[in-house]
């Protein structure tokens, strides 16, 4: 872990140093370091305990490269202070085009699992964003490897400027989402077994961002659930079903 560190410092000093330089170009870079009690994706329990998250990114128009990673930070996987993830993400992002207040994004992830047994995968997406009451946003994912399955992704949300004061400079917000997952029976067959499309699980999360030194510092509440019964009963990722735990994020764009 003191590595890691040392690699998060030196990736943070080198973004303020290129982002400074290649601000005047419109070039924006954005670099994170979130921490959480569990890794839950799409209802999946890749890590019981807590993990490690830190993200680059650098945008230029509606293009955004990024690299995100995770690391375990117990050795309730037996790779405490590994890398098991890192994910390499290409976006483009604009408007529609004669639709007002419609967004949309494309884009491919490919997801690499170093210090782990599971196989790298790549997904291709496409995104639809309204600017309407609570955001609301749907995002189709199509692995291209060996799942060849569907996920889809509907989200919510809802964002206040202000619910209270750290000091009175320093305004603490809210931030609140939902995410509602589908996915295909081939999606669901080779990552839960069961040869069935659903609703797999349903997440909630809420967040309490502020501005400490030039950077977000945001707290957060979260909670995931398995909708399908189905996908309940199989033990792919363990027995629970409803998973609730807490994170802090630390974000800063150049």
């Amino acid at each position: 872990m003191k590595k890691l560190g040392c690699l998060v410092i030196g990736l943070s000093m080198l973004v303020c140093g290129i982002g400074t330089v290649l601000a005047e170009d419109g070039i924006e870079f954005g670099i994170s370091a979130d921490y959480f009690g569990k890794y839950i994706w799409r209802g999946q329990n890749l890590n019981d305990d807590g993990a490690f998250q830190p993200g680059i990114s650098a945008s230029y128009g509606g293009f955004t490269g990024a690299i995100w990673g995770s690391v375990d930070t117990t050795s309730i996987n037996n790779n405490s202070g590994e890398i098991t993830e890192a994910d390499y993400s290409l976006d483009y992002s604009g408007s529609l085009p004669g639709l007002e207040g419609v967004g949309y994004s494309l884009g491919i992830i490919n997801y690499v699992f170093p210090n782990t047994a599971v196989d790298d995968t790549t997904e291709v997406y496409a995104g639809l964003s309204f600017d309407l009451p609570l955001g609301p946003s749907i995002t189709v994912y199509r692995d291209v490897d060996d799942v060849k399955g569907t996920y889809i992704s509907l989200g919510v949300g809802h964002s206040i400027e202000k619910i209270a004061e750290l000091a009175p400079d320093t305004p603490v917000g809210m931030d609140i989402s939902a995410n509602l997952g589908w996915a295909s029976s081939a999606y669901n067959k080779f990552y839960w077994g069961t040869d069935q499309s659903k609703m797999n699980d349903l997440a909630f999360s809420v967040s309490f961002p502020m501005e400490i030194a030039g950077w977000t510092v945001a707290p957060s509440l979260n909670y995931v659930t398995l909708v399908s019964d189905d996908i309940r009963d199989t033990d792919t990722y363990g027995t629970g079903s409803d998973f609730f735990f807490a994170g802090i994020g630390l974000s800063k764009s150049f």
